[in-house]
């Protein structure tokens, strides 16, 4: 998390970056004048600062020296009057970019996602990021993967890699990006499947008035997930950027300064990609087996996965597991693989309280062998559902000249399961995308198609 220091006398401004920083997962105090802005800055050290130009008492701009000398964190400009003399003064001041107002919102999370990646202190050389968890196990299959992955880190070319849902192709990504030459860059992830087609192209590559993930991932590596979904016009724009390692945005060419891997649920054999991003592609790609590929891992992930929870959760000691608690872990499938596991472990290890555990602490199966469970029937239940809507809606629309009953499905299913999701998070906005699989920025975008944004 990070700090972000918003300074504007406006308090609809004021308000609108605070939840929408907030919302980012951002720490943010926001000021109306100068003198509490130097007072903020001193005190809470802020990694960013959005610098409102008029401000009562003192221009924002003459204030940018007295700034910097409480810290190092970038100023952000925000100017009603976007000419060349505010410009030229907000760079001579030394600031790190100006924005122009009324902005849109995902314009300001871009650049202030690229102040932050530009400024924020960097983890030392050669040490990895400790957050996400390690890749684990020794198994013959895992030892294959080390080997491409110690190769791959070697090798600035793109690198594709494969697995499953689940299996751990983030792990591995990162695994190649803090043993590579440039640990110490940030590491930027995005999955496309969570992104509507047309919304892909903006994303990558930015716009006139937005910067991209590439650019924002300079100095370090880029992380694409889900690259089968990505239009054909994005694949051949891709395969340019790689080949010149130069990105064209605004009318102006931007050095291309970022290791790229893509990732994908399908096969190389299954996978079909714009024939040059293809061969672009390092030759060696990293498949990461599924769980039911290497079972003699299972073990060390259920200690690793506890060993984990119990240090997030400040246990005193690491749960014991029972001998039976294994032999049902691999009687069980597991369909999204590791994913699976570590939430299944987590859970069992809640139920027992600190007490080894047991089959009995390990989360209800979602198909029983007698039968549907709760998962499978509220799905048949959809289904029907979906049935009387469409008979139904064929009655209503049905005559029109375009009666887009698929869109109108995709928004009816699409606003309840926003609304189901915001509820169960209490309103948080941040819980409610990792619940449904969306990145902040998107979950915004779809609540204000929906009405939701309130």
């Amino acid at each position: 998390m990070s700090r972000i220091l918003v300074v504007d006398d406006e308090p609809a401004i004021g308000w609108s970056l605070r939840e929408l920083l907030a919302d980012e997962g951002h720490a943010v105090d926001v000021t109306a004048n100068v003198a509490d802005a130097l007072a903020a800055a001193t005190r809470s050290r802020p990694d960013a600062i959005l610098l409102d130009v008029r401000l009562p008492g003192r221009d924002g701009i003459d204030a940018i020296p007295d700034l910097r000398e409480t810290g190092p964190a970038p100023i952000v400009v925000m100017t009603a009057f976007g000419d060349l003399d505010t410009a030229v003064r907000a760079v001579r001041a030394g600031a790190f970019d100006y924005l122009v107002k009324p902005f849109d919102l995902e314009h300001v999370s871009a650049v202030v996602a690229r102040a932050l990646s530009h400024w924020l202190p960097r983890e030392p050389a050669g040490e990895p990021e400790a957050t996400p968890p390690p890749l684990v196990g020794s198994s013959a299959a895992m030892q294959e993967v080390y080997k491409r992955i110690a190769a791959a880190a070697a090798d600035e070319r793109p690198l594709l890699i494969t697995g499953l849902a689940g299996s751990g192709k983030d792990l591995a990504a990162r695994a190649v990006h803090a043993h590579g030459p440039r640990p110490g860059g940030p590491f930027v992830a995005t999955n496309l499947a969570a992104l509507a087609p047309t919304a892909i192209g903006g994303e990558l590559f930015g716009s006139s008035d937005a910067v991209g993930l590439l650019e924002i991932a300079s100095g370090g590596t880029l992380l694409i997930e889900a690259i089968e979904v990505a239009p054909p016009e994005v694949q051949v724009r891709l395969a340019n950027v790689i080949a010149t390692r130069e990105l064209f945005r605004g009318g102006t060419a931007h050095p291309l300064d970022a290791r790229l891997i893509v990732a994908s649920r399908l096969g190389p054999e299954a996978l079909t990609l714009d024939q040059r991003l293809a061969a672009l592609l390092s030759p060696a790609p990293i498949a990461i087996p599924a769980l039911a590929d290497r079972c003699d891992d299972i073990e060390p992930l259920v200690r690793s996965f506890l060993a984990r929870h119990a240090a997030a959760t400040q246990a005193a000691t690491v749960p014991a597991v029972s001998p039976e608690f294994f032999t049902a872990v691999l009687g069980r499938e597991w369909p999204e693989n590791v994913r699976d596991l570590r939430a299944a472990v987590e859970h069992a290890a809640v139920i027992a309280r600190g007490a080894a555990l047991r089959p009995e602490h390990l989360p209800p199966r979602e198909v029983t062998a007698t039968g549907a469970g709760p998962l499978e029937t509220a799905g048949h239940g959809v289904d029907a559902a979906i049935k009387d809507w469409a008979a139904a809606a064929r009655a209503a629309f049905g005559r029109l000249p375009e009666p887009d009953l698929h869109n109108r499905a995709v928004r009816l299913v699409e606003a309840t399961l926003l609304r189901e999701a915001l509820a169960h998070a209490g309103g948080n906005r941040t819980a409610a995308a990792k619940l449904l699989g969306l990145d902040r920025a998107t979950l915004r975008t779809k609540l204000r198609q929906f009405g939701l944004d309130d």
